[in-house]
């Protein structure tokens, strides 16, 4: 039996947010929610239903929803659509491609989406509301807290600790055991051998 989905946001994360749902299979996508400017228009043929003053009546049919804001840098914009949402009462579910892999000894917690081509090893713990973007690898025993985005294509190996609110770019490659302090930026491409402070922002060469 399928599920009512909101779909929150209508940008380009959006899109590849709708992609791993429809291959999902067990959501009924209800509609994004977008700017003033987007409502009534088509992303990859569903409509935007609203903006995000219509929240609260959609809450009270028991819809479900996820964030579908991409994340650069900095996790605000998320965290407070998430919290909002929480608020609201919406269920807001973990979503897992069924191309990725996910093992059965880890956990994601609610509103996370676990991307097309992700590996997630053994002892893996992912907090809520977390992106773990197109081929991600997070290996055996990692913890990454709440709000986070690993982005396509980047390696964390065992046993690292990501922090709240951080930001893991395209092909960088995280050193085992290994700490991310809380809110801070790896650029895309970057090798992380040493532990990062909270806040500490490391970029990339073309960055």
């Amino acid at each position: 039996m399928t599920r009512p989905l909101v779909i929150v946001g209508a940008g380009g994360h959006a899109r590849s947010c709708l992609d791993v749902i429809e291959a999902h299979g067990g959501f009924q996508i209800v509609g994004l929610i977008g700017n003033s400017e987007e409502v009534g228009r088509n992303v990859l043929e569903h409509r935007v239903i609203g903006s995000d003053d219509d929240l609260p009546g959609l809450a009270k049919f028991g819809v479900s929803a996820i964030v579908a804001v991409g994340q650069i840098r900095t996790s605000k914009v998320r965290h407070a659509l998430f919290a909002k949402l929480r608020k609201l009462g919406f269920e807001l579910p973990a979503i897992i491609s069924p191309r990725a892999y996910v093992s059965r000894h880890s956990e994601v917690g609610a509103g996370s989406i676990i991307m097309h081509h992700v590996t997630v090893n053994a002892g893996v713990t992912i907090g809520c509301n977390c992106i773990i973007n197109t081929a991600a690898i997070i290996e055996h025993d990692c913890n990454v807290d709440d709000h986070c985005h690993i982005s396509t294509g980047a390696i964390v190996n065992g046993g690292v600790c990501i922090g709240k609110g951080c930001f893991v770019g395209s092909g960088s490659i995280i050193h085992q055991e290994r700490v991310i302090g809380e809110g801070s930026v790896v650029g895309m491409g970057v090798p992380v051998r040493q532990n990062i402070l909270p806040g500490e922002v490391l970029r990339g060469d073309n960055e």
